[in-house]
């Protein structure tokens, strides 16, 4: 994918730092061409399940890694982590709608419906809902990202596989998004967990395979109507 890397692009993560291992250097490629990216994350963690420390620290670094990608505006939902199961639907829903409304995004970045963690699933299906061209303005292009950690973990032939057909270069913003990861020191490991910079590296270089490019980022097309 070589075009269309202007406008405005909304980027929705479940969790602090889902944004960045998905499509960091994807951000930092739209930005620096110009283009004006958004990130909505949409979960906080909540005592006693999270620490109040750890939930300020992990706020610190993904701001920080957001400023690294040239990241126009960070937007936080602060719903319940790990409980939108509980949460009423309705509610996950109207934040959404809310936002792509106020935002008018041109393309919609989202989590695959694939990924093992059920807010990730559930966050799928409200984007689509916040989506629906209906509307007088809606997004015209939709992508669904992979999150090392929770898309390679479907269960093949009974959950959706992650199979991608568009893949964006990024050669030149490779590094720029290993460095904003490696700005999450509570959530990244050592090689050869699958959440290491090397493993992020690795990833792309074979994505970039599929396109003929030193590296790239993946997605499945679900909606382009540019």
């Amino acid at each position: 994918m070589t075009t269309g890397m202007l406008g405005r692009w909304l980027v929705i993560a479940p969790h602090p730092d889902d944004e960045v291992l998905g499509c960091g250097g994807t951000i930092a490629r739209v930005a620096g061409e110009g283009g004006e990216v958004h990130v909505a994350v949409v979960t906080r963690g909540q005592p006693p399940a999270f620490d109040e420390e750890l939930i300020a620290r992990v706020r610190s670094e993904a701001s920080a890694a957001h400023r690294h990608l040239a990241v126009r505006e960070s937007h936080w939902l602060d719903l319940p982590a790990a409980q939108l199961f509980e949460t009423p639907h309705s509610k996950l829903n109207h934040a959404l709608g809310n936002l792509v409304r106020e935002l008018r995004p041109d393309t919609l970045l989202i989590p695959f419906v694939g990924d093992v963690h059920m807010d990730h699933q559930l966050i799928f299906m409200s984007s689509l809902v916040a989506a629906r061209p209906h509307q007088s303005t809606y997004p015209r292009r939709i992508l669904a990202y992979e999150t090392v950690s929770e898309t390679n973990w479907n269960a093949p032939h009974v959950t959706a596989s992650f199979v991608p057909n568009v893949f964006i270069d990024i050669e030149k913003t490779l590094q720029r998004k290993l460095e904003a990861a490696a700005m999450f020191g509570s959530q990244m490991r050592s090689f050869p967990h699958e959440r290491s910079l090397e493993t992020l590296r690795a990833l792309a270089i074979v994505r970039g395979t599929a396109v003929h490019r030193a590296a790239a980022e993946a997605f499945v097309l679900i909606r382009d109507v540019m």
